[in-house]
């Protein structure tokens, strides 16, 4: 296997799972690497089918399955690759980089036990509480009967408390205190529903519990608080094994925007755009974060043994200067990725490559371990709106061409990483719309006003029937109401 050296003369092969915008900006940072001499994408998309260094793999086989996952195995032993980098979420569940560190090879992502702070939202909110991670309160149920019964009171509760004039949330003047409903598993951004009514909540646990909208994700429902705010992503490597102090790097801070429409408006979605850094994300509220949350965290990995090797994703919600874990997700976000790497100012595959190699990655390592390795940003923001399909969340339209005037995208200096979108059937013939969220236009600025004009230009440059994006991403302004956790 070649390895990296100082001068870049050599290279390693790199693999990425996934086929998302996230991934998509996974492959691009790391191709950019003088490190990196090839990056396989497994299967990939349009985007990362175009960049340099960069190769499609289509292995034919569901690559979050046992065969699928023999196979990326059996690929990387045969195609000489050096690291894996793992960016979804279901593969990372059900083992895979368990499967590739039993073959000896190097992954970044942690395995099925630590996943599992993303795959139950049940067991990660017992880590919470456990650990004492500042959290909103919340209740486990694994039947419809005592769900709905505990919802009731909650409405009569809230509704003597607060007043027929009072309320807040999603649902001004109603009277009730909202709740959050959450599955347990996992659900591709569809398994969290706000609840400004009795009837809102009813409907969402009669949908997960007794309809099975979810299937086995809906199983099991918490019941949260609902808390007003800003809501913030923080993206961090993580590097924790039994035996060993861990680490975890926190990156800079992120915001999505996960409602459909302006002014949170709209059913939830995977992410309709992303900005970093966070606007009003300061100081106090980042050493909050750091005592509140990091570091409880890390006493939780440890103190349980959990190999975590990979990256972990904070979704916050700031209330004043006080921060509040709403979820962990065990990869690092989309679309929040697509804005947040554009920004990183050193090398990516050195980072991933110090977090695979976890507590071994010192002495004869090429990469210094993870608490040693420079983390430097650039300054400036980063915007990067998100394009999607006609009807997306819901049913969407599909293979529709995308027309991108690639001298006026140039001007505006974004980066588009495509998501739902592959080439067409004649090599180089261009991109066709195959999923609901198409692409991300990331485009850098002096500062976040700048960083918005110029993605909103670039998005004036790609154009394809029914074309669908918010017009609010990365302003100042915070709507308390867009959704409470995925």
């Amino acid at each position: 296997m070649s390895s990296p050296d100082s001068s870049g003369r050599e290279g390693m092969n790199v693999l990425v799972i996934g086929s998302g915008g996230r991934e998509h900006a996974i492959a691009w940072k790391l191709a950019q690497s003088g490190r990196v001499a090839r990056v396989y994408a497994a299967p990939g998309n349009g985007g990362t089918a175009a960049e340099a260094k960069c190769e499609n793999v289509n292995l034919g086989r569901d690559l979050s399955g046992e065969e699928g996952q023999e196979a990326l195995v059996a690929f990387a032993g045969k195609h000489d690759v050096g690291l894996t980098v793992v960016g979804p979420e279901e593969p990372l569940a059900l083992g895979i980089a368990d499967r590739f560190r039993a073959a000896g090879l190097a992954v970044a992502g942690p395995g099925r036990d630590a996943a599992r702070l993303e795959a139950s939202k049940a067991f990660s909110k017992n880590f919470m509480k456990r650990y004492g991670v500042r959290a909103p309160a919340s209740r486990e149920f694994s039947g419809p009967v005592e769900a709905l019964a505990y919802v009731k009171e909650h409405f009569a509760v809230s509704r003597r408390s607060t007043g027929s004039g009072g309320g807040n949330g999603a649902e001004r003047g109603s009277g009730w205190l909202p709740l959050v409903i959450k599955a347990d598993g996992l659900a591709a951004g569809k398994g969290v529903v706000i609840a400004p009514s009795p009837e809102t909540a009813e409907g969402a646990i009669n949908a997960f519990m007794r309809d099975r909208s979810l299937g086995k994700a809906g199983d099991t429902v918490l019941i949260e608080d609902f808390l007003e705010g800003r809501e913030v992503s923080i993206l961090a490597a993580v590097d924790a094994g039994p035996g060993r102090a861990g680490i975890i790097r926190p990156f800079i801070a992120a915001r999505d925007h996960k409602s459909r429409f302006e002014g949170g408006a709209g059913p939830n979605t995977g992410g309709m755009g992303a900005i970093a850094p966070a606007p009003g994300f300061t100081e106090a509220c980042r050493e909050d974060f750091t005592a509140a949350i990091l570091e409880p965290t890390l006493r939780g990995l440890e103190a349980e043994g959990i190999d975590y090797r990979g990256f972990i994703f904070f979704g916050l919600m700031i209330s004043g200067e006080r921060c509040y874990l709403l979820e962990y997700n065990v990869r690092l976000g989309d679309p929040e990725t697509q804005a947040v790497l554009p920004l990183l100012d050193s090398d990516f595959f050195e980072l991933c490559y110090a977090i695979a190699l976890g507590g071994l990655s010192a002495g004869s390592s090429p990469v210094p371990a993870l608490k040693d390795l420079p983390l430097r940003w650039k300054p400036g923001a980063v915007c990067a709106p998100v394009a999607v399909a006609e009807g997306y969340p819901g049913p969407y339209r599909k293979g529709d061409p995308i027309f991108i005037d690639r001298c006026r995208l140039e001007k505006t200096g974004a980066k588009l990483f495509a998501a739902g979108a592959q080439q067409g059937p004649v090599r180089d013939e261009g991109l066709y719309t195959a999923g609901g969220r198409v692409l991300a236009l990331a485009a850098p600025g002096a500062d976040a006003r700048e960083a918005r004009s110029r993605a909103y230009a670039a998005l004036e440059a790609v154009s394809f029937r029914g074309m669908g994006f918010r017009r609010d991403i990365g302003l100042a302004r915070e709507d308390a109401v867009e959704t409470h956790g995925r």
